[in-house]
């Protein structure tokens, strides 16, 4: 068999599916045939080890390479850009100038994403510069790319320079644009440039109503999205997964039920498992309980968030024991619960008023599951003792937390005490929120209105005093006794 054969033939196996189980395999075969030191053969090899997350491997077959050339370090280039670290990227690039390798059109654009899947916008502009100097920024893929990190560094107005000064704009560049500008929270400036498209992809859509939701413009973002479905564009997963949310806060049940419909009409909620859980979480959130549990039981698949999601819409509808109740059976099935998990099910125990039950569960998150509780889990611990009437439990349990309370923590305290008639320790709760909050008027009025009660005239003087020393003024409609 002929060199050429051979090369063909290594070049056959290199992108053939099975290649990833294959590429010791490989690599042996062209060692054997003395094709080790082939630059295209090489370029092959190392393209595909970027493919299948393979780079060390490709590191290793690189390293023995005596002449590398432009096309090879392109290909190492490019694959630490895909898979990391992505600062070898840059190094290999000062090597290959080292060994005076001209670069090319093919070397840019991997060099460029490396630097934005870094944020780093320093570097970036020095091979920006390095771009202009040897002018290939007239290539489309190299402009892309410096967009791209322009926008990712939020450095809108350098990305705006770039974009303006394109004779030809694709549809990747101006989704660019509009994702950079609603990440800044120019929702404005986004709509704008997403008005000026002349042809749009369903990325376009996907980005501008992401940009409504996340800038908490609902509406907008739900009227885009039926301006979408009129434009005949078809929803996909990551429409569907943004859009539900909406219609949850929007109480836009109608819509709702026909995303659902259309997901089940397109198998989308039974094979994507992000689908399935914003399904379940719309539901729960509707208060449609048992639609909810259908979708979840439904799901082929479930993973983590799956069951939070349920967990939760359980204890967010007060059905607290049946949250419980799925919290055991997630455990059952070998699923590892998270951070997340325990603030659902743990909320479960206080609206159900299952006291033993949640001290249980909170014990068990670092003997049995190696959680270590956060705020947010001894804020639910809180509720849960307070609302049971424990309230010296729950203080003994703030002040003994190994993180310093928040308001939260002590407006929850607060809130027991003042419904279960502990008056000395509503005194001691407003005291702390005064010392976390002391703009707060409320907080003021309120110890002020306790000792008046009391007759402890000289602490409400006291309570004015500290008042004009914050500079705090009383709110209109609230009242302070001799006022």
């Amino acid at each position: 068999m002929s060199c050429r054969e051979v090369e063909r033939r290594i070049l056959r196996l290199l992108h053939d599916r099975k290649s990833r189980t294959q590429l010791t395999q490989i690599h042996a075969h062209f060692l054997r045939h003395h094709l080790h030191q082939s630059n295209q053969i090489l370029a092959h090899f190392i393209s595909v080890c970027g493919s299948f997350d393979k780079m060390a491997y490709a590191n290793l077959v690189f390293r023995q390479t005596h002449y590398p050339d432009i096309i090879l370090f392109n290909s190492m280039i490019k694959g630490h850009s895909l898979c990391g670290p992505f600062d070898e990227s840059l190094h290999l690039f000062s090597v290959m100038k080292n060994r005076w390798i001209w670069p090319n059109e093919f070397t840019f654009a991997p060099l460029l994403k490396s630097c934005t899947n870094l944020v780093d916008v320093k570097t970036g502009q020095g091979v920006h510069a390095e771009i202009l100097r040897l002018g290939f920024e007239r290539f489309g893929s190299i402009r892309i790319g410096i967009v791209e990190l322009y926008t990712r560094c939020a450095r809108m107005d350098d990305a705006m320079k770039v974009f303006d000064s394109m004779p030809q704009r694709d549809v990747i560049v101006w989704n660019l644009m509009i994702r950079g500008f609603c990440k800044m929270g120019d929702v404005g400036m986004g709509f704008r440039l997403f008005r000026q498209m002349s042809e749009r992809s369903i990325v376009s859509w996907n980005s501008m109503i992401s940009g409504l939701e996340k800038n908490g413009r609902d509406v907008e973002a739900l009227e885009l999205f039926h301006e979408m479905r009129d434009s005949e564009f078809e929803p996909d997963e990551a429409t569907v997964v943004t859009v539900l949310p909406v219609c949850a806060r929007l109480g836009a049940v109608d819509a709702g039920q026909w995303i659902h419909s259309y997901t089940e009409s397109r198998g989308l909620y039974r094979d994507v498992i992000s689908v399935g859980n914003a399904l379940v979480d719309f539901y729960c959130k509707c208060g449609v309980l048992e639609t909810a549990f259908m979708v979840f039981k439904g799901m082929p698949l479930r993973n983590v968030v799956s069951w939070n999601a349920m967990i939760s819409g359980f204890s967010f509808n007060g059905k607290g024991e049946d949250g419980v109740n799925l919290f055991e059976e997630m455990i059952s099935k070998g699923v590892n619960p998270n951070d997340s998990t325990f603030v659902g099910v743990l909320t479960c125990c206080a609206h159900g008023g299952l006291v033993q039950r949640g001290k249980d569960l909170f014990a068990s998150m670092i003997s049995n599951h190696q959680i270590k509780p956060k705020l947010e889990h001894y804020g639910c611990m809180v509720d849960l003792l307070g609302r049971s009437g424990c309230v010296k439990e729950a203080h003994h349990l703030i002040c003994t937390m190994p993180m310093k309370p928040n308001a939260a923590l002590w407006g929850s305290l607060l809130s027991a005490c003042r419904t279960h008639g502990d008056m000395e320790l509503v005194e001691c709760a407003v005291k702390e929120l005064i010392k976390l909050e002391p703009w707060n008027s409320g907080n003021y009025v309120l110890l002020s209105n306790i000792y008046a009660e009391r007759g402890k005239w000289d602490e409400v003087e006291k309570v004015r005093v500290l008042m004009r020393e914050n500079r705090v003024d009383k709110s209109p409609g609230q009242s302070m006794v001799g006022n």
